[in-house]
């Protein structure tokens, strides 16, 4: 299943300039990190986990007891760049906990049947 987010030209853009070792634009950051997580919500809906990547989004998805009030009991949070690795393939899910780039709490919080997108 293929969505237009993941091969948006903000990922694109975003990606080749990690690739070169620049950091990217922060709007084209920001682009690349929301369509990303939009796909991770359209593939695994569900209020169950909310996946933050500060400053630029945060959804809540997968299956599973909602949450509603306060602190979520589900949380996965890590950088942008981060994100765009692991959600790209480029960074296993395993290898970015293990290498603590990913902040995980709850139950639910693994993300690995969901990623690479």
């Amino acid at each position: 299943m293929s969505s237009p987010h993941t091969k948006s030209a903000a990922v694109a853009a975003a990606l080749s300039a990690l690739d070169e070792g620049r950091t990217p634009e922060r709007p084209v950051l920001r682009e690349a990190v929301r369509a990303l997580l939009t796909v991770l919500a359209e593939r695994a809906p569900g209020r169950s986990v909310e996946v933050r990547v500060p400053p630029y989004g945060a959804v809540q998805c997968v299956p599973g007891p909602r949450h509603t009030r306060g602190t979520p009991a589900n949380v996965v949070e890590m950088e942008p760049e981060t994100w765009l690795a692991v959600a790209t393939g480029r960074l296993g899910w395993a290898d970015a906990i293990t290498q603590g780039r990913v902040r995980v709490s709850g139950i639910r919080a693994d993300l690995s049947a969901h990623l690479p997108l």
